[in-house]
């Protein structure tokens, strides 16, 4: 598997039934592909949508029909569309149960940077610092390190996304929960070591015995 799927899969195990969750651009929506299956999830996307479901075949993709990037969604029975201010207006009342953002860095406190690199030119923050702020969890979803370096770091070199410790950060090598104490390694990707693990992470992780290997959901298609 590739290093994008492994996390996708991991992070639709934190799914939950009856739930609204936002998938943010790029890595995020591939999680609309493997929803456990006997659960209903709501997918919201920051550009007005709810009920939004997996990529279209190719060749049935719907110019009116794209996420927050631009990417092409479909659209599951009983889905609705309407206006920027209705969507922010739900992720800033907190009704949002849960987000997936990528990340460019996650500090040892468990705070995000994943909206601009100094030096590139970007159209601004978007929703990230709302959906840090108001979802009730954020998740991370972002690979493990970056052109040979750790994408998990002591303390961030990019811009925070907002103050707010998020929830939980999963990567193609292992689940991390920030705490009070610090970052907790809980669980390791299949064949990986808890060394490899340690040696690719810029920031100190704490143990908490034996890691569990992470598992990983099989295929399955949108609840609706």
């Amino acid at each position: 598997m590739e290093a994008k799927e492994v996390i996708a899969r991991r992070v639709a195990l934190e799914l939950r039934d009856r739930t609204l969750v936002n998938l943010g651009i790029g890595l995020p929506t591939l999680v609309a592909c493997y929803v456990p299956a006997g659960i209903s999830v709501a997918f919201q996307s920051e550009n007005g949508i709810i009920g939004f479901g997996e990529p279209p075949p190719d060749g049935l993709e719907d110019p009116y029909l794209t996420d927050a990037g631009g990417g092409y969604i479909s659209a599951l029975p009983g889905a609705a569309a309407f206006d920027s201010a209705t969507s922010f207006a739900l992720i800033r009342g907190g009704h949002l149960d849960m987000t997936v953002l990528g990340g460019l860095q996650v500090d040892s406190s468990g705070r995000l940077a994943n909206w601009m690199v100094p030096g590139k030119i970007v159209p601004g923050m978007g929703g990230a610092m709302d959906l840090v702020a108001g979802a009730k969890r954020v998740i991370v979803a972002m690979q493990h390190t970056a052109k040979g370096q750790p994408k998990i770091v002591e303390a961030l070199t990019l811009p925070p996304t907002a103050a707010r410790r998020v929830s939980l950060i999963v990567t193609e090598l292992a689940v991390i929960e920030p705490t009070d104490e610090g970052l907790v390694l809980r669980e390791r990707a299949p064949g990986v070591s808890v060394d490899t693990v340690v040696a690719s992470t810029g920031a100190k992780l704490l143990l908490d015995g034996d890691t569990p290997t992470m598992p990983i959901v099989s295929p399955a298609r949108v609840a609706a």
